[in-house]
């Protein structure tokens, strides 16, 4: 299922800072990664992690598309979680908790599906891994962990990706820079001995991002 304008609207009308209602608008209208997410988990009855979730737009996104599983938001932004909690009091949503904490030392008791969207270039090599493979222990049997990341390679995609991530920390919506983009093979490697089986594919929609969709199930 795809939500409709007016879907997409009524869930950007819940942010009360103003910046983050323009940002709502036009990042659900143009970001292929919520119907990526979608079509990986919406039919699943599993609950959902969602480690990095800022202000929450997926679970909302979710909700719009027919998806009634619990969802725990997870971010390392209190402001960012500040706005979530207020979003779901505004909607009127059951089933949406959402929690500040660093997921470099820890993450919430789960079992289910998990996603993680655009965080890991923030985490060293080695904290991605543990990262990883945190995530992988609470995905459920029948369950997925999803991933938008974008790839270290030479592309042109990789170079414009970075300064976006860049402009983002400039822009004060993301409290940090960069530090370590992760390849294929990291993913291959630690989700596998994880015990899931992992597919990678390209997710660049209509964005000149090097972004990529890494599914893993178990």
């Amino acid at each position: 299922m795809t939500p409709t304008p007016a879907q997409l609207e009524n869930i950007a009308a819940l942010c009360d800072r103003r910046w983050d209602f323009f940002y709502t608008r036009s990042k659900l209208a143009s970001d292929p990664v919520y119907q990526a997410v979608v079509r990986e988990i919406g039919q699943s009855g599993l609950p959902v992690l969602d480690i990095g979730c800022g202000i929450g737009l997926l679970a909302h996104y979710l909700r719009a598309c027919g998806h009634a599983a619990a969802v725990t938001g997870f971010d390392y932004d209190p402001r960012k979680i500040e706005s979530a909690q207020a979003m779901v009091i505004k909607s009127g949503q059951q089933g949406m908790r959402f929690s500040a904490g660093d997921a470099r030392t820890g993450l919430p008791d789960f079992s289910g599906n998990v996603v993680i969207l655009d965080i890991l270039q923030f985490f060293t090599q080695d904290e991605q891994n543990r990262l990883l493979a945190n995530a992988a222990a609470r995905v459920a049997p029948g369950g997925k962990l999803v991933i938008r990341t974008c790839l270290r390679d030479d592309s042109r995609r990789f170079k414009i990706t970075v300064a976006g991530d860049y402009l983002a920390k400039v822009t004060f919506w993301m409290k940090a820079a960069p530090i370590c983009y992760p390849d294929a093979q990291q993913f291959q490697e630690v989700l596998t001995s994880a015990g899931l089986q992992v597919e990678i594919s390209p997710l660049w929609g209509g964005t000149p991002f090097n972004n990529h969709l890494i599914v893993a199930q178990r």
